[in-house]
């Protein structure tokens, strides 16, 4: 799972493909989803709340024909700290260095929500799809016709693909137009290569999951994860955590009653770090407090938000 550098086969074929493919949108509407069922793995972690991812991640899909490379991006929000400054950053850079952009709704959303950022995607002279996701949620006669109407007077350009990346409706049509647009080209990473993400990677993402999903309120949201040890023998992967907080009052939150709550985390995020490897996992989580994280340029560099 380490990074794979560019490589090229020794043989292609002639017309080849090859591309960028970047997903942009506004939060929770499934981009990570999408993406996972793009790619057929589980690359980006979803969860029902809003700003479940904070970088720009990469899912790579191959075969002899083309090789396409996907990117999740974070939500497109209004900035509240340093954080959520870098967050933006990649969304925007994701319009500058796609060969097609996919940008994601869904069957709620208000088309002018984030008016400034949609204003860009309808000046994009690259192949735009829209994807209305989340169509299974419709009850009514006619609701599809009138947003799809709707997303048209908005974005006229852009080829729209009513979907759900939850029940896999639509995406293979969306995987086969994507492959159409892409520009001839020799592949940009090895064949076998999944990500541009180093293992150590996924083992934050799992962990954050898991915060999210077993903390309420501003609290998941304040925390980071930092892998400290990551030793692979051949048949298990030692590992070594710490989930940094922001406040005192926080870490005990975390940490809960007698431990329980961060060993309900380490156990969860644990199961899944060894479907994600194949391996035996030992985890270790500890707990520690960099008051105000959030806005500290120094610590957004360490945990990898600006290069």
């Amino acid at each position: 799972m380490e990074e794979t550098k560019q490589t090229q086969p020794t043989a292609l074929p002639a017309d080849h493909r090859a591309g960028f493919v970047n997903i942009v949108g506004n939060p929770n509407v499934g981009k990570s989803t999408l993406m996972n069922d793009l790619v057929g793995e589980r690359i980006s972690i979803i969860t029902s709340k809003a700003q479940t991812t904070r970088l720009r991640i990469m899912g790579i899909v191959n075969t002899p024909e083309y090789q396409i490379v996907y990117s999740d991006t974070p939500g497109v929000l209004k900035p509240k700290y340093k954080l959520q400054e870098s967050m933006l950053d990649f969304s925007q850079g994701a319009l500058t260095d796609a060969d097609v952009l996919l940008y994601v709704t869904d069957v709620v959303e208000d088309p002018e929500k984030n008016k400034d950022f949609l204003d860009r995607v309808a000046k994009e002279s690259i192949p735009v799809l829209l994807v209305i996701n989340k169509i299974d949620l419709l009850k009514g006669d006619g609701e599809l016709e009138a947003i799809v109407a709707r997303w048209h007077d908005r974005l006229p350009n852009a080829e729209i693909f009513p979907t759900s990346a939850k029940e896999h409706f639509n995406v293979d049509n969306l995987k086969k137009r994507i492959v159409e647009l892409l520009p001839l080209s020799p592949p940009f990473f090895g064949k076998d290569a999944l990500t541009d993400k180093p293992a150590r990677f996924f083992v934050t993402e799992i962990i954050r999951e898991k915060l999210l999903l077993n903390y309420d309120k501003e609290i998941p949201y304040s925390t980071e994860v930092l892998v400290e040890k990551f030793d692979e023998k051949e048949g298990a992967i030692h590992i070594m955590a710490v989930i940094y907080v922001e406040r005192d009052s926080q870490k005990g939150i975390i940490i809960g009653k007698g431990g329980e709550k961060i060993k309900k985390v380490g156990i969860e995020a644990r199961q899944d770090i060894e479907t994600f490897f194949g391996k035996k996992v030992y985890l270790e989580l500890f707990v520690k407090v960099e008051k105000d994280w959030r806005n500290k340029e120094s610590k957004l560099r360490q945990f990898g938000y600006i290069e």
